[in-house]
């Protein structure tokens, strides 16, 4: 075998590596678009409507995430997405009228597990280990701070370094009173390296991280 022949099949051997440490994308072009769509639209209904318009303007985009949902149902990220949709309607909502919400929220997220709990760097881990410590316990919901912090770090091991994973963390270790792990958690989220297409959502996670971040440093002393 002469030496082109040695460097062609070389080159054929690392494509075929390359190729299948690729991970396998459920969604397609047009789903892509649409979870762009649904993220752009929850950080500006999120960061930058009034208070007083969010819950309308969520039902809307849950309805938009719900149809994307039905149009490629073995997409996680879709699942995922219309999940954290409906637990930020369900905050927004508030009374015994989300409860609906954050159950119809939980069961999207659980689906996204089954489907890839790895997608979107762990993603359904940190929105339902979010939702475990949010919401009231048995017999009103189904929180369960444990649980809660079991998903939390699951979600850190797939994505240490996120800015969501540390700063939901840093929120739940701050409810606990664990002030010190708090600070070293939220100051990691800080630090978060920014993500290309989510600018305006890490923005506004950054300000809350400071905000809570904060808080924590009074606790502290």
């Amino acid at each position: 075998m002469n030496e082109t022949t040695m460097n062609t099949l070389r080159r054929i051997l690392l494509l075929m590596l390359a190729l299948t440490s690729l991970p396998a994308l459920a969604l397609s072009t047009g789903g892509l678009g649409q979870l762009e769509r649904i993220q752009g639209r929850w950080a500006e209904i999120n960061y930058q409507l009034p208070a007083a318009q969010r819950e309308g303007a969520f039902a809307e985009l849950a309805a938009l995430a719900g149809n994307a949902v039905s149009a490629e149902p073995q997409a996680a990220e879709l699942h995922i997405w219309r999940g954290i949709v409906l637990s930020t309607w369900a905050g927004a909502k508030g009374g015994l009228g989300a409860l609906d919400l954050v159950k119809q929220a939980r069961s999207e997220l659980e689906q996204a597990l089954k489907l890839d709990p790895r997608a979107l760097d762990g993603s359904a881990y940190t929105s339902l280990g979010t939702l475990y410590y949010q919401v009231p316990r048995w017999p009103i919901a189904f929180g369960d701070d444990e649980k809660a912090e079991e998903l939390l770090k699951k979600a850190l091991t797939i994505n240490p370094d996120g800015i969501d994973p540390n700063y939901f963390y840093g929120d739940f270790l701050l409810r606990k009173k664990r002030y010190a792990e708090a600070r070293t958690v939220l100051e990691k989220a800080l630090a978060a390296p920014d993500r290309p297409t989510r600018a305006s959502a890490d923005a506004g996670r950054r300000a809350e991280a400071r905000a809570l971040l904060e808080v924590v440093k009074g606790k502290l002393g």
